[in-house]
């Protein structure tokens, strides 16, 4: 099954909230599913970022078996978990730009594509994400906390001295686990290109 139509019907199967039709609008119009995921590190290829949703859906589904079993719904819906893995790195949606720049190799200057970085609303990484989400969806306190502390440790606002995402970790703990999963899609699923 192509990518997109996994993603598609993971989130069909699993989301009935009220928006949930104008968001899915929006995604097909914007470049979600063509998108890399990032510039040079994990999944930097086109459709890396649809992909990249889908491997941290699995992986935050096999991390929330195996820390609260077969129960694992009681502490979170399927839905809320959906929302969160599917829709954590919206903030990425329209940001990255097909280029060429010049590379030497084997002596000889060639032109080589590539994905530069420009963002029409810096507004920082998970808490854009909240932001457009929010704009299609109502979010519970867990989701968003998720979403918006998904990039753990490595969030600007951590190595500018906040300790706001330890308190959430501690208070949501599946906020951790969500980092977790995200960690691992990026780092064990996916491999920077040469």
């Amino acid at each position: 099954m192509e990518p997109k139509d996994e993603f598609l019907e993971i989130f069909y199967d699993n989301v009935d909230r009220d928006g949930a039709d104008k968001l899915i609008e929006w995604l097909e119009r914007s470049d979600f599913f063509t998108a890399p995921a990032s510039t040079n590190r994990h999944a930097a290829y086109k459709g890396g970022l649809c992909e990249h949703s889908l491997h941290v859906y699995k992986r935050f589904i096999k991390i929330l078996e195996s820390e609260y079993g077969e129960s694992w719904t009681d502490k979170i819906s399927m839905e809320s978990a959906t929302i969160i893995a599917l829709f954590h790195d919206l903030c990425k949606v329209d940001v990255y730009k097909e280029d060429v720049r010049n590379v030497k190799v084997n002596g000889e200057w060639i032109q080589k594509p590539y994905y530069r970085f420009e963002d029409s609303l810096p507004y920082g990484h998970g808490e854009k994400s909240v932001y457009i989400l929010s704009s299609f969806i109502k979010l519970d306190r867990l989701e968003a906390m998720a979403i918006n502390w998904h990039m753990g440790e490595y969030d600007p606002r951590v190595k500018g001295g906040s300790y706001a995402v330890a308190d959430a970790f501690y208070k949501y703990p599946i906020c951790f686990l969500f980092h977790l999963a995200d960690l691992e899609a990026t780092y064990l699923d996916e491999k920077p290109e040469n």
